[in-house]
């Protein structure tokens, strides 16, 4: 496979260039061998931590950084997420190799870290343009995905020393209380009261939950996948929402991503990755898949659906609120409030079994 596949960093965005002499300096310190100063390049994807690649004649890294502003309480926590992928990496060959991460908020304007960087194709709305991926491939490529969530649903949090990254128990019901929360404190005026739906989820709270490594933001635009087989999985990406929770609502998480072919207009219209393409499980299939290789068995997956279906409401009504009241001028979220309309009609019709 040709290098035109693997996905690249473009130019650095205004206002955000990122000091290279500190940057070179303190990586030199780290790693051995690093001629001359780094070449910077930043990633357009996300809309959060900012994200930059470095590139040395003989090695490339990426750094991580919050963005410039006032940050939410929790929110952007770069040592977080470093010593999270640090402790994972051994038992979870998925995780990028950490080479460091710098409290001195000093050198560059904020913390940061840096990380290998791994090289391959990063499925977005589409495949790369001239990437045709058979059936064949998809059904593999999926299968592959699932069975990636599947292991780290499986890591011992305990023994690799990520204890203390969550409280765990109860974790059901603070998702359910702080997503309604959320959303009752961003609605506007054009926007249901989702009330029939957060009641529906604080009547139906599971009696059982498991506790696990969650990573809560699994989709295939979140991995990378090897350019010279394409079903297979190099790494999985952004784990700044990772907690310890439970694996089901994690799934329902994905699955709110999740577009098949039969499915509506808007939901086409809002598809983030290639999920519609043949081959691809539905998502019926993908819950079948993924209790039978846990050997879990829950009688009514819907609870997590729902649950799914309105947070991905609740994190789009947050996003429309900072347009509505003009704290953000992108025109991309002009139109979101239709969304989240449609997100809580998804809910009411997955909560009646259609």
């Amino acid at each position: 496979m040709t290098s035109q596949y693997i996905d690249t960093a473009g130019s650095v965005r205004a206002g955000e260039t990122l000091p290279v002499e500190p940057v070179h300096q303190w990586l030199q310190q780290r790693v051995n061998g690093l001629a001359g100063l780094p070449a910077i390049t930043q990633y357009s994807g996300g809309a959060s931590n900012w994200t930059y690649c470095l590139s040395y004649p003989d090695a490339e890294f990426i750094l991580r950084r919050a963005p410039a502003g006032t940050k939410a309480k929790g929110a952007h926590d770069m040592g977080r997420e470093f010593r999270l992928q640090q402790a994972l990496k051994p038992v979870y060959d998925y995780v990028p190799a950490m080479v460091g991460y710098c409290d001195d908020e000093n050198l560059i304007g904020s913390d940061f870290y840096v990380m290998e960087k791994i090289t391959g194709v990063i499925p977005r709305k589409h495949f790369p343009r001239g990437l045709d991926v058979s059936k064949a491939q998809c059904q593999q490529l999926c299968k592959n995905m699932f069975d990636s969530l599947i292991a780290l649903h499986s890591v011992d949090y305990k023994q690799a020393g990520l204890d203390h990254l969550g409280k765990g128990e109860g974790y059901t019901e603070r998702q359910i209380s702080g997503w309604r929360t959320r959303y009752q404190k961003a609605k506007t005026w054009n926007v249901p009261s989702g009330k029939k739906v957060i009641n529906w989820l604080e009547r139906n709270l599971p009696s059982k939950e498991n506790i696990c490594l969650t990573h809560n933001d699994f989709r295939l635009d979140n991995l990378v996948l090897d350019p010279n087989d394409i079903t297979h999985i190099n790494a999985v990406l952004d784990w700044e929402l990772a907690t310890l929770g439970d694996p089901l609502m994690d799934l329902g998480n994905t699955l709110a991503y999740w577009v098949e072919p039969g499915d509506d207009f808007m939901a086409q219209m809002t598809r983030r990755q290639p999920t519609h393409l043949p081959g691809m499980m539905s998502r019926n299939e993908i819950v079948d898949y993924y209790l039978s290789n846990m050997s879990l068995d829950v009688g009514d997956f819907r609870f997590y659906e729902v649950y799914g279906l309105f947070r991905l409401a609740a994190i789009a009504q947050q996003i429309y609120y900072r347009y509505h009241h003009k704290q953000t001028r992108n025109p991309a979220f002009k139109r979101f409030w239709l969304f989240v309309h449609y997100l809580l009609w998804r809910c009411e019709r997955a909560i009646k079994g259609r």
